[in-house]
């Protein structure tokens, strides 16, 4: 209600005369508005489209992505950190003790088991137990079967193992 109130009374959403800051990859930046889109964020940084824009979060929460259509209240008590990195995710998962990389931001049930074995047998004897820890936060660990997907993150640990019915 006040909200719509403030609304009302300011509809370009100009935050006062109050100048608001935040940083871009390090570089601090004004802007005269309470709120900023990611693609504000990226023509004022002057951030590729191939890049990915993401909110710097305290820990132990993971930092939050920020797309094109997403808005943020810069008028929050603390100065706003953005940074961008190349969209092509390049990381490390542990799968069954060993460095495996990865480039994307999730993962399923059948790429994990080809990471752990080189192939993924659908032969209905062979049953594969897919097990995660240190996850991100959406899904910090679990079990996995045919048809799941899960997030993944840098040094996650997967533990996949095979086991013929026959």
């Amino acid at each position: 209600m006040k909200e719509e109130k403030e609304k009302e009374k300011n509809p370009t959403g100009e935050h006062g005369k109050r100048v608001l800051q935040l940083t871009i990859n390090g570089k601090q930046y004004e802007w005269h508005q309470q709120y900023i889109t990611g693609a504000e964020i990226r023509k004022l940084g002057n951030i590729p489209q191939e890049d990915e824009i993401f909110l710097a979060v305290k820990k132990p929460w993971e930092d939050e992505p920020i797309p094109d259509d997403k808005q943020v209240n810069l008028a929050r008590p603390e100065i706003e950190h953005f940074y961008s990195k190349d969209k092509h995710h390049k990381i490390t998962l542990i799968v069954n003790g060993r460095p495996k990389p990865w480039t994307e931001r999730a993962i399923n049930f059948e790429q994990v088991v080809v990471l752990a074995f080189g192939s993924y047998d659908p032969n209905p004897n062979k049953v594969y137990t897919v097990t995660y820890d240190k996850g991100p936060h959406e899904n910090p660990e679990g079990s996995m079967v045919k048809g799941d997907k899960v997030l993944v993150k840098d040094k996650m640990i997967f533990n996949v193992t095979c086991t013929d019915k026959s």
